[in-house]
């Protein structure tokens, strides 16, 4: 047989084994907004988090993008933020990659966002919180809140408008908080915001829901010492523990000198109060390792952004040791985000609350 016939059979043969999939590196990526319309995406399969999110960023028109972070599904647990410093393929393992874009760190003053495009996407986030019960809250606020959300939709109010719709339509309040008399009293509230621009409603949108006791509470479910179910929330103020909806401790970020975590069991370490010659540690537990982990990571977030003017460098010996654990927030933080204001104009955008004007987004990869 001649040479060249079965050098062009293995090289048929290489082809066909070779799968589709892998003659070309980009990966495709479905995104879910924050009003809930679908992104697509094309990116390097060897992109990182960062990179990944700064794509969605600048598709959005975004440059507020340190307050902001893509979720995804792992192991059962649905809200699993992407590591900005890892490989995305590290932690996403099948095609399509499936993310979510959320508000990551919610600003204590939502005045302090510098740009309307960038609340407005706080708006959202603070809306689909609501529907979905993460962010409890009375009839009365309910219809507060739905009332700023019509004006900044619809503007001002008109005869014709039909507020048993117009709730359900547009996802104002959850499904079973929306009766007729909540429905009632958003038309009238509605009335009395006349003359107010989107921005404007919005940002009285944002002044009522910052008020909100578990507004921005990144919560954890985990057990006390004596076995008692509790969830423990991390915000920009410290750490709060929930038993039976009631907020029964707060451990301000001042006042924690360490937060450590081995296998499930999680322990915060405190300063002595005025009357204590001490300090002590107050240990909780976690369903696992992962759990327990999870929530000090969460921590050291939190505390970098909000409480820090520069992220410590990982080899420094900080209020949070590795244990093991190579991770350290590496993002701006609260501080410099705001030290830093975007050098533009007020970008231009279309308000998409409404389902009927949701559409598809698509980017390409480059």
């Amino acid at each position: 047989m001649p040479e060249g016939v079965t050098k062009d059979g293995k090289e048929a043969k290489a082809k066909a084994k070779e799968s589709p999939k892998r003659r070309t590196n980009l990966a495709k990526i479905k995104v879910e907004l924050l009003d809930g319309s679908p992104m697509e995406l094309e990116a390097d399969r060897k992109i990182r988090g960062h990179e990944l999110l700064s794509k969605v960023c600048d598709s959005l028109n975004l440059v507020e993008k340190d307050y902001f972070g893509l979720l995804y599904e792992d192991r059962g647990d649905p809200r699993v933020w992407i590591d900005l410093e890892k490989r995305v393929s590290k932690m996403l393992k099948h095609e399509p990659w499936v993310v979510r874009f959320a508000v990551k760190f919610y600003p204590p003053e939502p005045t302090q966002l510098q740009e309307e495009l960038t609340r407005y996407q706080l708006v959202l986030a603070i809306r689909k919180d609501l529907l979905e019960g993460r962010l409890p809250c009375s009839t009365v606020t309910h219809a507060l809140l739905a009332s700023y959300l019509l004006q900044s939709e619809l503007g001002d109010y008109e005869e014709t408008e039909n507020g048993a719709g117009l709730c359900k339509q547009l996802k104002l309040v959850p499904p079973s908080s929306c009766t007729p008399e909540l429905e009632e009293k958003v038309v009238e509230l509605h009335k009395t915001h006349r003359g107010q621009t989107p921005a404007e409603a919005e940002l009285n949108y944002l002044e009522n829901a910052k008020k909100l006791a578990m507004y921005g509470v990144d919560l954890h479910p985990a057990k006390d010492s004596e076995n008692v179910d509790i969830t423990l929330g991390v915000c920009s103020s410290g750490l709060l523990v929930h038993r039976e909806k009631l907020r029964i401790n707060r451990f301000a970020w001042p006042k924690i000198l360490k937060i450590s975590y081995k296998r499930h069991n999680f322990y915060v370490k405190l300063r002595p109060g005025e009357f204590e010659q001490f300090e002590s540690t107050v240990g909780f537990k976690l369903a696992n390792h992962r759990a327990a982990k999870k929530l000090w990571k969460t921590c050291v977030e939190h505390h970098t952004f909000f409480r820090l003017m520069s992220p410590e460098p990982a080899t420094r010996s900080t209020l949070f040791p590795r244990l093991g654990s190579r991770f350290h927030y590496s993002g701006r933080t609260h501080y410099e985000s705001r030290a830093a204001p975007p050098n533009r104009s007020q970008p231009h955008f279309a308000r998409t609350l409404s389902s009927r004007r949701l559409s598809s987004r698509s980017a390409d990869g480059q």
